[in-house]
């Protein structure tokens, strides 16, 4: 009787080990599997084609660009220190100049080298103008971020050239005070290049626009390009704007052109 209790007890413990030797390496599987997770991020098509155009329009010299230009007779600037940034616009009014600096932790005005006192209302309103045209001058720059995300629409020629169409939208943490604008980028096959983009915005009771690139130069190993900006009625789908355009059924609205632009890494 006694040995029968004792191989009950051994057998017992023998089972309990093993359970718990399973236990561990099914815990050790679960956690080798996340790390792979997070190390091995899914590339996608569109974050590949995205990646190309960076390279097309500058790649690396991005990381450490410092240029400036004058845009609507207004002075630009930006220094890219990889992740670290300083943007700034300058004009002059009057007898004043006015200074608008934005950098990763805060936006600021200065009137006469003097810092202004700013409603929260007004400085959104000049952070996101600064922004906003850093952002268009330095495309495709800025979709490397991982705020944004990309989606791969289609493949479609436009008068003739051969696009890949990527849909780009914003996390709302890290994608700016207009993270639910919808962005269209119609990227060439052959150079690599947005040679037409779209967007969809909410703010002032929203809009839709469409813009043509031209006058395409590189300076200095970046691209930068003037576009002409075409008005579409509300509502009208991203998607759609490439055959009104063709058939000549876009609204010109204005021209976005830059010019003196100057590379101050020299």
């Amino acid at each position: 009787m006694k040995k029968n209790i004792l191989v009950i007890i051994i057998f017992s413990f023998l089972s309990i080990s093993c359970m718990d030797k399973k236990q561990h390496t099914i815990e050790e599987a679960n956690s080798d599997n996340q790390t792979m997770g997070k190390e091995n991020k899914i590339v996608t098509k569109a974050d590949t084609i995205i990646s190309n155009a960076i390279s097309a329009h500058g790649g690396n010299l991005y990381e450490t660009a410092k240029y400036s230009f004058v845009f609507r007779d207004k002075k630009y600037s930006f220094k890219n220190n990889n992740n670290i940034y300083i943007y700034s616009s300058e004009i002059e009014k009057k007898d004043s100049i006015i200074k608008d600096v934005l950098t990763n932790d805060k936006f600021e005005r200065y009137i006469n080298n003097k810092l202004q006192v700013l409603t929260e209302e007004e400085n959104n309103k000049y952070e996101e103008a600064l922004n906003s045209v850093i952002y268009f001058i330095t495309l495709p720059y800025k979709l490397k971020d991982a705020s944004a995300n990309k989606k791969y629409i289609e493949e479609r020629s436009i008068k003739g050239e051969v696009y890949e169409v990527i849909e780009v939208t914003f996390k709302q943490e890290g994608g700016g005070k207009d993270f639910e604008d919808e962005f269209y980028y119609w990227i060439n096959q052959k150079t690599n290049k947005i040679d037409y983009l779209a967007y969809n915005y909410k703010v002032n009771k929203g809009g839709v626009r469409f813009r043509s690139a031209y006058n395409t130069r590189i300076v200095d190993g970046i691209t930068f390009q003037d576009y002409i900006n075409y008005e579409a009625p509300l509502g009208t789908p991203l998607k759609v704007l490439p055959k009104l355009f063709e058939e000549g059924k876009l609204k010109e609205l204005s021209r976005i052109e830059i010019e003196n632009i100057n590379n101050h890494n020299k």
